[in-house]
């Protein structure tokens, strides 16, 4: 009978409840799956290609003539890099190297919300590439953190790279892509 009294339009004890609980979450929660398997899975395709393409050139093409691969237009030559891309920041060594760690932990960290495919499969690229170059860094000569990184895809007028860097750049590119389109990692799109 208590209930036949009350006002109409004003919330019940268990109506205001259920109001708190629903402002209290999210409006719109991640629907799927985590996709933190094919983030690893794409960051050690990644890793691999490239470690084994190093280790190949290192092996047969370092202090060999280059090959050419496409007349001028593109060769393979085996390249010690100690900077950055087109080989600028060569007394920075040690800083790309904690850059490299920095986006690592990142990356791992993100992982937890990562319910979109596209973007495990960008950060997969990402997190390959930069453990790929940081493998350099730290057990490549002249010593650990100071390493070069082995670059050897050589287009003409253009720098020097390997197979990390293409990662890292279509990662990258993939990412931008991703953004611009409202697709966020947790899996929601937002129209901004």
């Amino acid at each position: 009978m208590a209930e036949a009294e009350r006002i109409i339009g004003t919330p019940d004890s268990e109506g205001a409840e259920g109001a708190d609980e629903a402002a209290a979450q999210p409006a719109e929660q991640p629907r799927g799956r985590r996709r933190i398997l094919a983030l690893f899975v794409v960051a050690l395709v990644a890793y691999l290609l490239d470690l084994g393409s190093k280790i190949l050139v290192v092996e047969k093409l370092e202090g060999h003539e280059p090959i050419r691969v496409i007349g001028d237009l593109l060769k393979f030559e085996a390249i010690r890099n100690p900077g950055a891309a087109f080989g600028m920041g060569e007394a920075f060594t040690i800083i790309f190297t904690c850059i490299a760690a920095v986006v690592i932990v990142v990356i791992v960290r993100l992982a937890r919300k990562l319910y979109s495919l596209p973007w495990a499969i960008a950060l997969g690229l990402l997190l390959g590439g930069a453990l790929g170059n940081l493998t350099d860094r730290i057990f490549r000569s002249p010593g650990v953190f100071e390493g070069a990184v082995v670059d050897f895809i050589a287009p003409a007028h253009f720098a020097v790279f390997n197979l990390a860097d293409s990662a890292i750049v279509v990662g990258g590119f993939l990412i931008v892509i991703l953004s611009f389109r409202g697709l966020d990692p947790d899996g929601t799109v937002h129209k901004d």
